[in-house]
Parts: structure tokens; sequence; C-alpha cells
């Protein structure tokens, strides 16, 4: 079976997906594309899938008997109407996070797919398909590690775009964190809180660029985690976790040293698309499995809802200074058995 994909958002990680369906992917073909400003969809269609259908609206796309599944890589607020749109045409889609961008939106999309009675949505977290992570996720099974008690990460990019604000800090960058201590621990959060360090001089005082995020599990486990998007060096994720009897740290990517003028160095990576293009592979192949088996294995809504009713409460602590609570819905019956990674 050849899944057809349609694209809906064909800029630099939509792009990217369309190549990655069209070189790498298994049992998948690009049928059709859409993109806002029609030119960049036709471009892309033609360098990677020239047969593929250009629509003038997601709507079209959606509705074409040509597309069996849709990947969403669109601007974030687009998300919640285009995943609503699909689950109604009953199709499988892939949205890159955040699912929505508040808790709200994301509700209304756990009902749609509760009341559809079929696990449709697949969000794109792609961290818990990174080999390091995944050594992680499978040490911490290990009870000789014993519980964990607290968590330091960083999520630093080398510079922010100019349209890049504030709260994007939290719902574009943090939320991958929030997810991947969601999916590691097994458990949801209950309160966060966000401190201003010193800024950089490397951008605009009103982005308040770093942050530093204290998040505080169901269970007492107390992260750290630091946001900085202008760190100027590289593309640089870390993660550690403390347990009673150790630590278990995120390994660097692989990288050959380079040995020259009296000096050993060693690459870093610009930008997610390289520092986890594997991962990415692998959760669009994954995505692509589960439609062709009828049963995604994905992150699911619930997922998705979870790091973003995490990220509204740090939004508010951005604007607080004060510790906020998370709050959260009863998960629904639905999304208790789900299998997701």
């Amino acid at each position: 079976m050849t899944v057809r994909l349609g694209f809906i958002g064909t800029g630099d990680l939509g792009a990217d997906h369309v190549r990655r369906c069209a070189n790498i992917l298994s049992g998948a073909t690009v049928s059709a594309l859409y993109n806002r400003t029609q030119s960049k969809a036709q471009t892309v269609a033609e360098q990677f899938a020239p047969e593929a259908l250009v629509t003038a609206t997601p709507e079209e796309l959606i509705e074409s008997p040509e597309v069996e599944a849709i990947v969403i890589s669109s601007a974030s607020q687009t998300y919640e109407d285009l995943v609503l749109k699909a689950i109604e045409a009953g199709k499988y889609v892939f949205c890159e996070k955040p699912l929505t961008t508040t808790a709200d939106g994301c509700e209304r999309i756990l009902h749609a797919e509760s009341a559809a009675a079929k696990r449709l949505v697949q969000v794109g977290f792609m961290r818990p398909y990174d080999e390091g992570y995944q050594n992680l996720k499978s040490l911490l099974t290990d009870d000789a590690f014993g519980p964990v008690l607290m968590a330091h990460a960083a999520h630093r990019n080398p510079f922010s775009g100019p349209h890049y604000t504030r709260e994007m800090l939290i719902s574009e960058t943090l939320i991958h964190d929030i997810n991947t201590f969601h999916w590691l621990l097994g458990e949801s959060f209950r309160t966060v809180q966000v401190f201003y360090p010193r800024p950089t001089s490397r951008a605009d005082a009103a982005l308040r660029d770093p942050q530093l995020v204290l998040l505080e599990t169901s269970s007492g486990v107390l992260i750290t985690v630091e946001v900085f998007v202008n760190c100027q060096f590289g593309y640089d994720v870390q993660c550690a976790l403390i347990g009673e009897n150790g630590e278990l740290r995120l390994p660097e990517p692989a990288r050959a040293a380079l040995r020259k003028n009296g000096q050993t160095s060693v690459a870093i990576p610009m930008d997610c698309k390289e520092r986890f293009a594997t991962a990415y592979d692998r959760e669009l192949q994954a995505f692509v499995d589960g439609v062709a088996a009828g049963k995604l294995t994905g992150p699911d809504s619930w997922a998705g809802y979870v790091a973003s009713a995490t990220a509204d409460a740090c939004i508010r602590a951005q604007k607080s200074g004060q510790k906020e609570a998370v709050q959260l819905i009863a998960q629904p019956e639905f999304y208790r058995n789900d299998t997701a990674v």
C-alpha cells in the first residue's frame, strides 16, 4: 500500500518534509501541495513531486480524493482549523507542534477526535524518535537508577527571526522540552515559573532572551530549562536527569573531531533540521506506517494538549513573575489506553 500524502505549508520545514517523503520514506507518495504563496508550492512540487496537484486552498487539498492523509506545516495559528477540518473529513493528519496555540484549541480537537471514535491525529514532536532520547527513556526503566529527583535541560538556537516574540520562546521553543519530560517521566506538570536572567545584547530587549523556566511535575520532580534563542554558537539541546542512584545525560550528536593547529574541535549543528534529521525521518515514517496499518502510534492529541496547557501556564508566569498552576482537564477515556510514544 502506498499512502498518498497532501502537504499544507511548504516553507522551510514543510518543504523538507516533502523532500523527505519523495526521497527517503517508504510506502508514501506526494499527491498534493498547498501554500499560502502558491508559487512556493509550485516550486517545491517541481523540485520533488512534479506530478503532484497544487491546490488553490487548503480545503481543496483536504477534500481531494487523491489525498489519504495530510501533513500540516503551515503557520501555527492555522493548525486548529486545519486539523478540525481533516478530522471532519475522516482523514489522518500529522500536525507540526504546537497542536494549537492555546489549550482551549486543543480541547476542541480532543472533543472532535473523540466524537469521531478513531484516532486520526499525530503531533510533530520529533524528540521521542531521536536515538539519544530513546536511550534515556530505556535507561529510566532500570530500577538501579532509582526515581528521578530533578532534571536540567537547555534549548538553544543561534539566532531568532525578526518576528520572534517573548511568548514564542515558550509556545514555539520550550514546548518541545515540555513534551519531552511529559514523555520521559510519564507524568504531567502542576506548577511553572519563569525567571529572567541578565538579557543578551544580541536580541531586542523586548524579547527578554534568555529565560529560565522551572517546571514542577505532579510527583514533585523539579526541572530547570534554559531557553536561549540567540546564543550565537549553534543549535544546542541538552538534557540531564538526576536520580537517587546516578545521573543520565543526553549524548552529544556523533561528530568527527578535527585536530588542527594545536586544537581539537567538533562542529555544532546550526538548526533543528540538521540536529534531528534522523528523528524527523523516523517520525514521518511512523506516521505513514500508522496510516497504512490504520493505527497511529506517534504523539497524540492528548500529548499536544498537555504541552499547550503547560505552555499557557508558562506564558502567564512570564507576565506575572509568579509561580503559576497548570490547569488540565480530566484525560478523556478515549486517550487513556493510547499506546503513543
